[in-house]
Parts: C-alpha cells; structure tokens; sequence
C-alpha cells in the first residue's frame, strides 16, 4: 500500500494541493465527492493534521460517527472504512469486490475492529463506497 502525501503540517490541503496531488484522478474525486454530498448532507468533512502518522487526513462523520477517513497518495486517494467483526458477514455477502472482501477477511485486528481501504481508480470504487456507508450507517 502506498504512503500518504501531505506530511507538511503547515500545507493545507486546498483543493490546488489537493489536485496537484491526485493529477488524473480529479475527475474522479470530484464525482465521488458530488455524489457524497448529494446523497448524504448532513455528512461533514475535516482535514487534520495527524502527528502519530505525520500527515493531513480527511474525517468524514455524520454527527459524531465516524464514516471514513481519507487519504491522498501520489497519482490518487483513498479511504478506509473501519468495520467491528460483526459486519463481517454483511461485508462477505455483499455486492463489493471480492478483493475488499479478501482483505477485510484477512485484515489486521485493532482491538474488535478491522480496516477496509479502498483506492480509487474507477467509478466501480465510488459503488463499493456507497455500499460500505450504508452498512456503516446501519448499526
């Protein structure tokens, strides 16, 4: 998995930083951004600055639930979801690729929760992404 970008505290991720980062994928963000917006606005958004991982992440929450937290890499993004185990067999039978169910089967422990990361590369992720908030949204 690559490394995040933005390790410079006192750069800002604006979205000219952010695009300058991403390069091709804009369009993509911008879609998957559009739709976030447009099918969940009581969603909100916050760019902090992470010691512990020594770069800028994006908190993405509904009130004070957490949803999912973003990350840019050279050439892209990405986002992790968080999930305890008793999702798994809601994740394992859903409509996500067999790939992200591979890794959440297989992914490491944190205390009773496990991450589901996916990187963006096409419109197919930003379904995958619709799929997994329902699920977080659920319990």
């Amino acid at each position: 998995m690559e490394n995040p970008v933005l390790k410079n505290p006192d750069q800002y991720p604006s979205e000219e930083v952010i695009f300058s980062i991403i390069k091709k994928k804009k369009k993509l963000w911008l879609d998957f951004f559009e739709q976030i917006h447009q099918n969940y606005p009581d969603f909100s958004e916050e760019w902090r600055f992470y010691k512990d991982g020594t770069s800028w992440l994006m908190k993405v929450v509904r009130k004070s639930k957490t949803i999912f937290w973003l990350s840019l890499i050279e050439g892209g993004f990405r986002i992790t979801f968080y999930f305890t185990d008793k999702f798994e067999e809601a994740i394992l039978s859903s409509m996500i690729s067999n790939e992200l169910k591979n890794q959440f089967r297989n992914g490491k422990h944190y205390s009773k929760i496990r991450g589901l990361t996916i990187t963006f590369s096409s419109k197919k992720e930003i379904e995958y992404t619709h799929i997994l908030i329902k699920m977080k949204l659920t319990k």
